[in-house]
């Protein structure tokens, strides 16, 4: 396994990042415990979670994921060997907390009380705001439409004091973002400095083979102020196994269980570009899945890669990337792919 300091800490973080979302939904406590077991073996670190998981997120199982990663705590006792991230849900789930704007003192106490109670610890490492609150674009949305509003939310300050009070606590470690803006990113930065204010550590952006839109201005923020990349959906929801090749729709799949849910990587006009990126992986014999997330993994700006499997199969694919070498050959022919259809999947 490789590692990497997250952000300016003096924690290493394994470059390969469990994710847990399908845990309480598509997997059981049991296979959840079969993969943290498999993971923390083969040198994985660091667990990546939120309060609202599983996904697809409903109020009836808000919150389960976390409890599994907390029983396993309890009956494993290695709550010291892993580098734990949750995440706080933003506004627009009504069940969460009554509705309405979430990053409010109150509501961030309430959450961070109740993701401790469920994960059964009394810390977390990495604590994240899943995604903002102001009107702007995440989720893959484009068409950005600036409007000058007297309430435009402007809490950067407000939020950051109000994390502080529970690193002060010991009740978390560090903070990061998810699913933000450069200009999000750099303001909450710009805020820590001026106000020495805890800084953010991290960013839980997608970045794939069908989404490298975060080369163009999170990269180099990344880099330069040491708040790197947590890469979610690095194979697109699976479409960069191969498993959807020729109109394919595996039982069990979260395709064919979640359609109407999962539209992000489903468009008519993707097939043809996975394809291309498939046929790189064969030329060079190489298992698909591997190549798209080792690409992920080398990228100066990434910290972590975080996966999702709903099998042991799955899983040790994934984790068995880190040992993959992509050559000079490998990368030029995928960055011509990327030059023919740039971010498919924004």
């Amino acid at each position: 396994m490789n590692y990497k300091k997250l952000g300016t800490t003096d924690l290493d973080v394994s470059t390969i990042c469990l994710g847990t979302m399908t845990w309480g939904e598509q997997n059981s406590q049991e296979e959840g415990f079969e993969q943290m077991d498999y993971a923390l073996d083969n040198g994985i670190n660091f667990f990546d979670v939120a309060e609202m998981y599983p996904s697809p997120c409903i109020k009836e199982t808000y919150g389960e994921t976390e409890k599994i990663i907390g029983n396993w705590f309890k009956e494993k006792k290695k709550r010291d060997k892993i580098i734990l991230a949750t995440k706080i849900s933003g506004s627009g789930l009504s069940y969460v907390r009554g509705g309405g704007p979430q990053y409010t003192e109150k509501k961030i106490s309430e959450a961070i009380e109740n993701s401790l109670k469920r994960l059964k610890t009394d810390y977390i490492d990495l604590y994240q705001l899943h995604w903002p609150e102001r009107k702007t674009n995440f989720f893959g949305r484009l068409g950005y439409v600036h409007k000058d509003d007297f309430d435009e939310w402007n809490n950067f300050e407000k939020v950051l004091t109000t994390l502080e009070k529970f690193i002060k606590q010991g009740k978390i470690r560090y903070i990061g973002l998810s699913n933000e803006t450069p200009w999000g990113l750099s303001k909450f930065l710009e805020i820590s400095k001026i106000k020495k204010l805890p800084r953010i550590m991290s960013v839980q952006n997608p970045y794939s083979l069908l989404c490298r839109t975060y080369e163009v201005g999170l990269s180099e923020i990344s880099i330069r102020e040491k708040s790197g990349l947590l890469a979610y959906s690095p194979l697109a929801g699976g479409f960069l196994t191969g498993k959807y090749r020729n109109n394919n729709l595996p039982e069990n799949s979260r395709q064919k269980l979640f359609s109407d849910y999962y539209t992000r990587y489903s468009k008519p006009n993707i097939s043809p570009v996975i394809e291309k990126y498939f046929n790189i992986a064969k030329k060079f014999n190489l298992d698909f899945a591997q190549m798209s997330l080792k690409f992920c993994e080398i990228q100066p700006f990434m910290t972590s890669v975080i996966i999702g499997a709903t099998t042991m199969e799955q899983l040790k694919i994934n984790i068995e990337s880190v040992n993959v070498n992509l050559s000079d050959e490998i990368i030029k022919d995928i960055n011509h792919i990327q030059k023919l259809h740039s971010n498919p999947c924004p």
